[in-house]
């Protein structure tokens, strides 16, 4: 794992609250699925580029992580985990979901050519069906889309796939191209219903394919939680077949939330348990 500087190469608003903010970087990206991820570091308040952390030993997860938190507060870049839309020969687009609140989404708002970042290579991707998969589902929130996205552009044209996908009202819906012939995308509008609430109904009230299903559910934490007990429950899917990722949790931030779980790991605490 290495840490590599970002630079701003173009700036595009796809909706009112959605940004592709490209990037130019030295390093070489390796693509490893439509759902990859990286962490970004972002400036803290008063700089102008975000300060790099100390250099990594080894590759353990919680060891650069340590490292990152024990930095002085005033020193430590804001961090939050982002899936990489694109890649393409000395470029990526990050796409930002603009939502008034968190260093993220400020500072993709006032993003400009040249500004810089740093992120933490390699990326990982967690989208793996399995061979005998007969259709997906794909379950989420806006800040699933850009991975949703990516998945839909990539599948075969013998591929079956729906896709749930909850965000504000229809000026946030997307358009993917796919060669893929039986693709349905539904565009759950949440209004001022609580979040994950219509795409939770939609799911449970939809005709799905037969057959043998993947599912892949990701964004906010308590609706990932909710759509894998119905898939599982009340669908027959085998859960072995079900990714699923908390992309973020209601009421706290991304730090918050790996604090937390690095004081789960070091007490010896075992795994939050499997409700389904």
């Amino acid at each position: 794992m290495s840490y590599h500087p970002l630079r701003v190469s173009a700036v595009r608003r796809l909706t009112p609250h959605m940004a592709r903010i490209s990037f130019a970087v030295a390093a070489d990206v390796e693509d490893v699925g439509p759902d990859q991820y990286v962490k970004l570091f972002f400036p803290a308040p008063g700089q102008v580029r975000p300060v790099l952390p100390p250099p990594l030993d080894g590759d353990e997860v919680l060891s650069w992580y340590r490292v990152y938190l024990a930095m002085p507060d005033a020193e430590r870049p804001p961090m939050r985990t982002y899936t990489i839309r694109a890649i393409r020969p000395g470029e990526v687009d990050v796409d930002f979901v603009l939502h008034d609140a968190g260093p993220a989404s400020t500072w993709a708002e006032r993003a400009a050519v040249g500004d810089e970042l740093i992120f933490l290579t390699p990326p990982h991707a967690l989208y793996s069906p399995p061979e005998d998969t007969e259709w997906q589902l794909l379950v989420g929130d806006e800040s699933t889309v850009p991975a949703v996205g990516a998945i839909v552009e990539s599948r075969p044209e013998d591929a079956v796939l729906r896709a749930f996908v909850e965000v504000a009202g229809p000026e946030e819906e997307q358009v993917f191209e796919t060669a893929a012939k039986d693709v349905e995308i539904t565009w759950v509008h949440r209004g001022t219903r609580p979040h994950g609430e219509a795409v939770l109904e939609a799911v449970r009230a939809a005709s799905l394919p037969e057959g043998k299903a993947y599912g892949w559910l990701s964004g906010e934490a308590s609706l990932v939680k909710y759509a894998r007990r119905h898939l599982v429950r009340e669908r027959g899917v085998d859960k072995r077949a079900i990714t699923f990722t908390g992309y973020w949790r209601q009421g706290k931030s991304e730090e918050e939330v790996g604090r937390e779980n690095v004081k789960r790991i070091e007490s010896g605490a075992p795994e939050p348990a499997d409700d389904v």
